[in-house]
């Protein structure tokens, strides 16, 4: 059965390799689903092939042991390779057509917009979701795009009907917030990987937005 993105609105962990603060990528994803995360991302920017094919082979067994799903940023044949569930693309990664192309029937496919513009083009794509941001200031990039703000969140919502995904800045005490401006799903990196506990600091981020959105 093809995998599907969880009901909103719904968590989407993303486990950067580089900020997992001795943790390895197959503890975080573990952590981070055993706290209820049905959907982990795996990043690894800059890392040789052989060491993020393993990496994503360990972060998949994490996920899969706890029920939840695998995304891989960037790479589609390591997605590919390992059998992940899909793919995430950003504007400077291959488009998301010819990612598709190269993955199973049925998988993920999802991509990050900064623009109004840019989510207009994307939500024409054969995504699964469009991902918006960064919605509030955030460190998890060394040089971040403009902040786009909760109205941004707003008409992107009012302009697709695919899953939207918001990013950047987002922690427990503004999440509701972005679940109210429409976004189905909420992407999160610091606020998670700096917690000691990425299980408790998983379950305290769902229930700062439980209930926000219908």
């Amino acid at each position: 059965m093809p995998p599907s993105l969880p009901a909103r609105p719904f968590l989407y962990p993303i486990v950067d390799a580089g900020v997992l603060g001795g943790r390895s990528a197959a503890e975080a994803v573990a952590a981070l689903v055993a706290g209820g995360a049905r959907i982990v991302q795996l990043r690894a920017k800059g890392l040789p092939d052989r060491i993020f094919l393993d990496l994503a082979a360990q972060a998949l067994a994490a996920a899969r042991r706890g029920g939840a799903l695998l995304v891989v940023n960037d790479r589609a044949d390591v997605a590919r390779i390992v059998g992940a569930d899909g793919v995430h693309v950003g504007q400077d990664d291959l488009d998301p057509r010819a990612v598709r192309s190269l993955l199973p029937p049925g998988a993920l496919v999802g991509v990050s917009t900064h623009t109004l513009d840019q989510l207009g083009r994307a939500a024409e794509a054969p995504v699964d979701y469009v991902a918006i941001g960064p919605v509030f200031p955030t460190r998890s990039k060394a040089a971040p795009d403009p902040v786009v703000g909760l109205e941004t969140v707003r008409r992107a919502r009012d302009l697709t009907r695919r899953p939207l995904v918001a990013i950047g800045g987002i922690t427990a005490e503004n999440a509701r917030s972005v679940v109210e401006a429409g976004a189905d799903g909420l992407a999160v990196i610091s606020a998670l990987l700096a917690q000691p506990d990425l299980e408790a600091a998983a379950r305290r981020l769902q229930g700062a937005f439980a209930g926000g959105g219908g």
